[in-house]
């Protein structure tokens, strides 16, 4: 098996040996494999000799425990709480939004990352160890947060604002977590990649990203389908070990050390930004991504409650909208990256996944007075695939512009810019929903519904807005 590789399938002058224990059919399936396998599925090209592929997936479960963990906070718990604990959804829109406080560092913590010397000689290796040490504290405590609220208001309980406090803190430390590693396994996978494989690199992580929330969706809205208390710690414990072991295997020998790495510029971290800052329409890009990501985001805690509060579906059930959102998003990355490898315009891809998102909300809305479950199944995949076409088209257009030597900082800059808005966006969007509900107006939807239809008609706005400021980009790079 060790020489097949060296040897073209079909190829009857290769060695007795490599050729003696494939059949004629065999040959024929891996010549049809080795002929058009690469052109037909997504990143099969991305890996090099430098980069395996088996390495470069090994690498992306970072991205898988990121996609755990998002899946259980955003989707299975924020319903959970709002639905089942009774939790205000301003208090859950709050605690989701928590980690928006350590967002803005992903850009200084990209920029140490670029220039960190350890006794070691890594430097991206002990900040993703920091971070999912972060996001393992953080799932360990969060059951005991959750039991505490579980029992607010009972007699002999704890009073609410302990489990209140303590479930924030879970929240802060999952989120930090997920910040640094998220941010800095991406400027790892960048360094190892050729410039004409960062579209393929960038779609095949953020790929992984919504496989993790895709299989982790299905098998929490399993598990959780006949809901209790107990079942729900025994997920986020399994969650912790998961999310811990996913990491550490995604970082062994992945980079190499060199204890006498040339020392860094000198530059301070104002310095290094004002630099990069300093680049043509560096902030454009960034205040466009701010922008559109907060129009695909405010929606992220809303949609699960609303599926079951106004549509009438299960605890198990709205957890398989997190996958079909999530599936959407997965196709859209998988068609940016085909395209983008070729040489599209990451902008123009940007803005086409805006242009998608508008008649994807205003079908969520549709929904609500048809009590339309198909065409809001639909309208969820619709702006998963949407955000998918976005985020691609940004963050490659990102490391196109990035310096050499400000890999870790552009890709910070990004992360900080998107994570700031969807932290944002989940604030805003719990916000909106609770007061939402005006008194004595006759409505097209049921009234509980106001508050949800509400983020969902801001955010199409939003949208609009984005495509406005990423007008001038496009027209930049044609000229």
């Amino acid at each position: 098996m060790n020489d097949g590789s060296k040897t073209i399938p079909g190829d009857t002058r290769g060695t007795a040996a490599a050729a003696r224990p494939l059949g004629p059919v065999n040959r024929r399936i891996m010549a049809m494999w080795m002929g058009w396998g690469s052109r037909v599925l997504p990143f099969a090209d991305v890996a090099t000799d430098d980069l395996p592929l088996s390495r470069l997936l090994r690498l992306s479960l970072i991205q898988v425990s990121v996609g755990v963990s998002l899946v259980l906070l955003v989707g299975t718990l924020n319903r959970v709480m709002i639905v089942e604990l009774n939790v205000p959804a301003t208090l859950v829109g709050v605690m989701l939004a928590l980690p928006l406080l350590f967002a803005p560092f992903r850009a200084l913590i990209g920029f140490r990352s670029d220039t960190h010397q350890s006794a070691l000689g890594w430097r991206r290796i002990p900040f993703i160890f920091r971070g999912t040490m972060l996001q393992f504290g953080g799932l360990a405590m969060m059951p005991f947060a959750l039991l505490v609220l579980a029992g607010a208001g009972q007699s002999g309980s704890a009073p609410a604002w302990i489990g209140q406090l303590s479930a924030g803190i879970a929240f802060l430390l999952v989120g930090a977590g997920v910040h640094i590693t998220q941010t800095v396994g991406l400027a790892l996978a960048t360094d190892q990649a050729p410039e004409s494989a960062q579209p393929n690199v960038v779609g095949l992580m953020y790929s992984m990203l919504l496989i993790g929330m895709i299989v982790s969706a299905l098998l929490f809205g399993a598990v959780l389908a006949d809901f209790s208390h107990g079942r729900l710690i025994q997920v986020i414990q399994a969650t912790a070990v998961i999310t811990f072991a996913l990491n550490f295997a995604a970082l062994w020998k992945q980079e190499a050390r060199q204890p006498n790495r040339p020392a860094p510029t000198g530059r301070s971290f104002a310095q290094a930004w004002a630099l990069y800052a300093a680049q043509p329409h560096a902030i454009r890009r960034l205040v466009a991504v701010a922008l559109g990501t907060l129009a695909f985001s405010m929606e992220d805690i809303l949609l699960e409650p609303y599926g079951g509060q106004i549509l009438g579906l299960g605890v198990g059930e709205t957890t398989w909208l997190t996958a079909t959102f999530a599936g959407g998003g997965l196709i859209g990355f998988a068609l940016a990256s085909r395209i983008l490898s070729r040489g599209f315009d990451p902008f123009r891809m940007a803005v086409i996944g805006a242009v998608i998102g508008v008649p994807a909300f205003a079908m969520v809305i549709v929904a609500a007075p048809l009590q339309g479950v198909a065409l809001f199944v639909i309208g969820v995949a619709a702006i998963g695939f949407g955000g998918g076409l976005f985020g691609h088209g940004t963050l490659t257009a990102t490391m196109h512009f990035a310096p050499k030597d400000q890999i870790g900082l552009a890709l910070g800059s990004w992360g900080a810019a998107q994570a700031t808005a969807a932290g944002l966006g989940a604030a805003l969007g719990g916000l909106l929903r609770d007061i939402g509900h005006p008194a004595g107006m006759t409505l097209p939807w049921p009234p509980a519904a106001t508050g949800y239809v509400t983020v969902y008609a801001i955010e199409i706005v939003l949208l609009l807005v984005t495509l406005a400021t990423m007008w001038p980009l496009l027209r930049v790079r044609r000229a």
